[in-house]
């Protein structure tokens, strides 16, 4: 891999520090920001390969940087989060950021992600036309990225669609939360596996299986994920 150069943003000094020298000894250059209007500036100037990037900033919060980096690029943002509530975890990866990690963490376990991403961004995985699920009320086209449900037409972010295509690809079998992380996210479990919880709760929400829908994804409690098809 070349030379990649990550922005990281955060209005904590010592944390960027951390992370820039972690960075750094993995060969990455680094540029910084401590707010988000200077994150911003930043991403349009420097171009980085990758964005670290806080939720709780002054001027402009993550996710309204992340909101508005979106509308000029689709570079991999992994966002931090000191916050306990699920909702700006959530409303960060609906509006296009691609993991986050909750503070406090460890710098080695980001920049583990950042690979990850990276490696995920610039191979990603190819699917052939045979790549399709044809279910009652449900057709997967992966070559063609698409998604219907019940007739219509469902917009999925890039991990939701991996999800339910690992989990569909997989009728019947119980997917730990840790595999899936594995299969979609291309890192080993690192001690949190909320990132999958929270991209299968939006699934659910827009694929919209009730309970008489031929399939639906199922929770294996203390597990994981099964994807269902009822005869």
């Amino acid at each position: 891999m070349d030379k990649k150069t990550v922005l990281i943003v955060d209005d904590e000094e010592q944390i960027r520090e951390i992370l820039s020298l972690y960075f750094t000894q993995e060969g990455f250059a680094v540029a910084e920001a401590a707010d988000g209007a200077a994150a911003l500036l930043s991403a349009q100037r420097v171009k980085p390969d990758i964005i670290i990037l806080d939720i709780m900033m002054p001027v402009l919060d993550g996710i309204e940087v992340c909101r508005q980096i979106r509308k000029f690029s689709n570079v991999p943002i992994i966002m931090l989060t000191s916050r306990t509530q699920d909702d700006d975890r959530i409303m960060g990866l609906e509006i296009g950021a691609d993991d986050y990690v909750a503070k406090p963490f460890n710098p080695k376990e980001i920049v583990v992600r950042a690979k990850a991403v990276l490696r995920r961004t610039l191979a990603p995985q190819q699917y052939a036309t045979a790549d399709t699920i044809n279910l009652p009320g449900l057709v997967i086209n992966m070559a063609e990225h698409s998604v219907v449900a019940f007739g219509q037409p469902v917009a999925l972010a890039n991990k939701e669609l991996e999800v339910l295509w690992q989990l569909a690809s997989h009728q019947g079998k119980v997917l730990s939360r840790e595999q899936l992380l594995e299969l979609v996210w291309d890192y080993s479990y690192s001690g949190d596996t909320r990132t999958v919880d929270t991209h299968v709760k939006r699934l659910r929400k827009k694929l919209g299986a009730g309970p008489n829908t031929q399939w639906d994804i199922k929770t294996i409690w203390g597990i994981g994920y099964k994807f269902e098809v009822r005869e």
